[in-house]
């Protein structure tokens, strides 16, 4: 039998911008293949900005997206981790010891293999690392979306993203550059680390001071003010940072324009398969679907923010690793979306009493 069920509010709709997030991608990919042909000198240009093998305007715009959504955790929320701890283990264990690995998989066989023919063969290790990078970054953000629209326990979503987070700090390295090394490609530790602490670690602390300043302020009131001001501005640079990616990426998409169909297909594929064994491994051990849910699409979703910065930092604005990161970025809104819809519509079977252990 399942766990008592939990009182959670009641889910909001999704924004209007988070629900065709694909189409925004869509548009500033022809947007920035267009304009990377008609000024590549422009964008060369962005790309030679840079400082200790940073470069300056990505770092300025992954800022911009990273912050605001880190602006939403609490690790005050930690505490409450142990009160659904079945459910919080089951999330860190498909969070931590089997994405990262499944997706290094799945990139082997297909781009390494299966698909290599139809690839461009420079790029081969490139999309492998991108997807590795992808798969290795849990979601933060938009997770609270998919977990409200499928009445997902409100703490147990905060307090599990907090968690997440405070394990990326010191996983996300380590994990990336094992499976980058069991992929035969150089790990370049100095520049990972770097990314680490510029993406992850100062993210963090910035927006957890920021945090606690606005609170002792003026309250939730404050915060909520001021997400609501960053969310835009949040919007913008994810567009603007989509767009310079693709002006970079647009020669090589015009010469292979299946390359982001065959990147979506594994990208996809994980994100169904690790859904389906969270959800499951839930109810087999006997997790309120209120709980369950969310854990769900903790496990299934990715911060594409971060995966993004890293595979720009580690391998450069036209490398196949950026690409695909922002393959991820492209399937993940419609994908999620339809595994909340199951979610959802699979309730009374999750919460028939036919053999899930208490």
């Amino acid at each position: 039998m399942t766990e008592t069920h939990l009182h959670s509010p009641a889910a909001p709709q999704i924004s209007f911008f988070a629900r065709y997030l694909s189409v925004w991608v869509a548009l500033c990919i022809i947007v920035g293949i267009v304009l990377g042909q008609l000024f590549p000198a422009f964008f060369q240009s962005l790309g030679r900005m840079e400082m200790a093998q940073v470069n300056i305007p990505v770092a300025v715009l992954i800022w911009l997206m990273i912050v605001p959504m880190l602006l939403k955790v609490d690790f005050g929320a930690l505490h409450e981790v142990r009160q659904h701890w079945k459910g919080g283990s089951i999330t860190v264990l498909v969070n931590w010891a089997v994405k990262p690995f499944t997706m290094a998989l799945l990139g082997w066989l297909f781009v390494g293999w299966w698909f290599r023919d139809m690839l461009p063969e420079a790029q081969i290790d490139s999309y492998i690392a991108g997807m590795i990078i992808l798969g290795a970054a849990p979601c933060t953000a938009m997770v609270f979306v998919w977990s409200n629209l499928t009445r997902g326990h409100a703490n147990f979503t905060l307090s599990q993203v907090a968690l997440n987070d405070l394990i990326m700090v010191f996983a996300f390295a380590p994990i990336v550059a094992v499976l980058l090394g069991m992929s035969a490609i150089a790990v370049p530790w100095e520049t990972l680390t770097l990314s680490v602490v510029l993406y992850i670690v100062l993210p963090v602390i910035g927006a957890q001071i920021w945090r606690k300043a606005l609170m002792a302020k003026g309250g939730q009131k404050a915060l909520d003010r001021t997400l609501a001001r960053l969310d835009p501005i949040a919007i913008a640079a994810l567009l603007l940072m989509l767009v310079l990616l693709f002006g970079f990426q647009g020669g090589q998409i015009v010469a292979q324009p299946l390359v982001i169909a065959l990147l979506a297909i594994p990208i996809t594929i994980q994100i169904y398969f690790i859904s389906g064994l969270t959800y499951v491994l839930n109810r087999h051990f006997g997790v309120a679907h209120c709980i369950a849910a969310p854990s769900t699409l903790i496990g299934a979703s990715n911060f594409f923010e971060l995966a993004v910065a890293t595979a720009i930092v580690l391998f450069g604005f036209q490398s196949g690793a950026a690409l695909a990161t922002v393959v991820g970025v492209l399937v993940e809104v419609p994908v999620m979306l339809s595994i909340v819809k199951i979610v959802n519509s699979s309730k009374d079977w999750y919460e028939a009493k036919s053999d899930p252990v208490a």
